[in-house]
């Protein structure tokens, strides 16, 4: 009985510990919604109207220069796909390094920890441009420009590992940001030579195969395949490993906790 009891309240302790996390998290999101967008214009839709604009833009340029991508597949479908995982991952990291000193006097509350400053702007790039990319698929079928993913669930797999990833690197820069400014001297130059490696205007199939066993290191290239074979099906020779992509994101995760919690001890909020 006494074993069932602590049990008990072992699971009243955790769940009451979730609900406190979550709230947390909840008025951090709405603090920095209102910290970068404000009350003004369209306020926060300015969240999935930004990566919106950019995507559509790039669309746009692409269809009417007729641009190669090494593929017969659809053109307006194919910069969809490719350039809203690019920023998916590529603006995580933006957003968290250098994000703990302006935030610093939150962590006088006792609920609040650096992860939640992290989370809160990882959860708001995740969604802006999740909406952003739902958006424009809907619209441009919706006008006959593209049709609807074949295999919904292999693009929402490679997108929540694209998501994942994103999150781990963002929490990892962020925090190892703090120890050091060389951070985000190198992320900076370091992500717009990614970018085009990410496959957001290739596709891995069209490539030597010597060189498709160096690209496919790459993690988000795996997934963004994978969102690619979930979109397009049978029309689409995809290369990924769903394995391979997983343990990267472990491995960067625990890494990510370990900086984390070495910020954590060093850090004096002011």
């Amino acid at each position: 009985m006494a074993d069932g009891a602590s049990s008990r309240d072992d699971w009243q302790a955790l769940r009451r510990g979730w609900a406190v996390q979550w709230r947390v998290l909840q008025a951090m999101v709405m603090r920095e919604i209102l910290t970068r967008y404000g009350r003004h214009n369209i306020g926060f839709l300015w969240l999935f109207f930004e990566p919106m604009i950019f995507t559509l833009g790039v669309t746009a340029l692409w269809t009417a220069t007729k641009s190669v991508h090494g593929s017969n597949l659809p053109i307006v479908p194919f910069a969809l796909t490719g350039y809203s995982c690019v920023l998916l991952w590529r603006n995580m990291p933006g957003r968290c390094i250098g994000a703990i000193l302006p935030n610093s006097s939150l962590l006088f509350h006792r609920q609040v920890k650096i992860i939640d400053i992290f989370l809160s702007r990882v959860t708001l790039e995740a969604a802006g441009a999740t909406m952003s990319f739902a958006g424009l698929g809907l619209v441009f079928w919706a006008i006959g420009w593209t049709l609807p993913p074949e295999d919904m669930l292999k693009l929402l797999g490679g997108w929540l590992l694209l998501i994942w990833f994103g999150a781990a690197l963002a929490v990892y820069l962020g925090a190892l940001a703090e120890r050091t400014e060389v951070v985000d001297k190198i992320w900076h130059p370091l992500s717009y030579l990614l970018f085009p490696l990410s496959g957001a205007s290739f596709i891995v199939d069209a490539l030597p195969k010597q060189a498709q066993d160096i690209v496919l290191y790459l993690p988000m290239l795996n997934a963004a395949e994978l969102i690619r074979e979930g979109y397009f099906g049978s029309a689409f020779t995809a290369h990924y490993s769903v394995s391979y992509t997983v343990l990267f994101n472990l491995v960067l995760s625990l890494l990510a906790l370990v900086e984390l919690r070495r910020a954590e001890r060093h850090l004096v909020p002011e």
